[in-house]
C-alpha cells in the first residue's frame, strides 16, 4: 500500500493546502499520507477531515526541530501515530514556534536594514494559516524565482548564510527530550533524513530515550545511506519509514508520492 510519510503543508513551511498536497497525493495513488509539519500539530484536525473525503488513510505527524547539542549538530524527530491531543509534544513545540518567529521577525528587520524592502504585514497575512514566519515566507516576498534557482539559492545564501544580514539560528530542544515527548503522547519517534543531517552516530542514545523508527526513503539520501540504516535497523529493532519531504513551491522539485515508505502502514498500532 503506497504510503508517503513525510509532506509539509502550509500550517509550517510548505506552501500548498492540505487540500492541494491531498489532490496530489489521490493522484499518485497515495492510500496513506502523514503530514508532518515543523513544530506544529495544528493542522491536525483539517488533515483528519479532509484525508478521509479522499479515501486517504492520514496519520498523525510532526517533525520536531532538535539538536545533538554532545556533535553540536541538527537533528529532526519525526513523530507518528500520537495521541492527537498531544500533550506533551504541544508545549514543547509551541516554545520552539514563538522562538522562530521572534527570530522571523529579527530576520525581516535585518534584511530591511541592508536594504531590501519588506512588508511584514504582508508577511504575516502570507504565512497564514501558520502562526509562525520561516525563512520561505519572507523569501517569497523578496524574490519570484523558483526555490531550485540560481537566483533563489544565491540569494538565500547571501541573505541568511555565512556572513548574511540575517545569519544565525534559534537554540533548538535536545533531541533526547523531542524522542521522550513523542513517547509519553503513545507515538512512534523516528529520526528524520539521517544522512542529510548525519545523525547516525546518536541513533544508540536516541534508543535509550525511546527512538523506534529510522526515516530510510528520503530525496537527499543516497544508496550508502540506504545501507547504513537498513544496518542501524536490524542492530537496533527499528522500524523503517520514508516519503518527499514534500514543500511544494518551497522545497525541491519532487511530487506527493515519488518516494514512498518501504514499511506496511499495519506496523503502525491502532491502524
Amino acid at each position: 500500500m503506497k504510503a508517503d510519510l513525510h509532506v509539509h503543508s502550509h500550517y509550517s513551511d510548505g506552501s500548498d493546502s492540505v487540500a492541494d498536497v491531498l489532490q496530489r497525493a489521490k493522484a499518485s495513488g497515495v492510500k496513506t499520507i502523514s503530514f508532518v509539519d515543523h513544530d506544529t500539530v495544528a493542522g491536525w484536525p483539517v488533515v483528519k477531515v479532509l484525508a478521509s473525503g479522499y479515501g486517504i488513510k492520514a496519520i498523525p505527524g510532526i517533525e520536531i526541530s532538535a539538536y545533538d547539542f554532545k556533535r553540536n549538530r541538527k537533528v529532526h524527530i519525526l513523530g507518528y501515530n500520537y495521541n492527537p491531543e498531544a500533550k506533551h509534544i504541544k508545549p514543547l513545540c509551541d516554545k520552539l514556534s514563538e522562538k522562530r518567529h521572534r527570530h522571523s521577525l529579527w530576520q525581516i528587520e535585518q534584511i530591511k536594514a541592508a536594504g531590501f524592502e519588506l512588508d511584514l504585514e504582508a508577511i504575516l497575512v502570507s504565512a497564514l494559516p501558520s502562526r509562525t514566519v520561516y525563512k520561505q515566507h519572507i523569501m517569497k516576498e523578496l524574490t519570484a524565482a523558483e526555490y531550485s534557482s540560481s537566483e533563489y539559492q544565491q540569494l538565500y545564501k547571501r541573505l541568511f548564510k555565512g556572513q548574511g544580514p540575517a545569519a544565525g539560528d534559534i537554540e533548538y530542544i535536545n533531541a533526547l527530550e523531542a524522542v521522550k515527548a513523542i513517547k509519553a503522547d503513545d507515538g512512534l519517534a523516528v529520526v528524520a533524513h539521517p544522512g542529510q543531517l548525519d545523525s547516525y552516530e546518536l541513533i544508540p542514545e536516541l534508543m535509550e530515550a525511546g527512538l523506534g523508527g529510522i526515516e530510510r526513503n528520503h530525496p537527499d539520501h543516497s544508496a550508502e545511506d540506504h545501507q547504513k540504516v537498513e544496518k542501524l535497523a536490524e542492530e537496533y529493532g527499528l522500524v523503517l519509514t520514508g516519503g518527499t519531504d514534500y514543500h511544494g513551491a518551497f522545497g525541491a522539485p519532487i511530487d506527493v508520492g515519488d518516494i514512498v515508505s518501504p514499511i506496511a502502514v499495519n506496523s503502525f498500532k491502532n491502524l
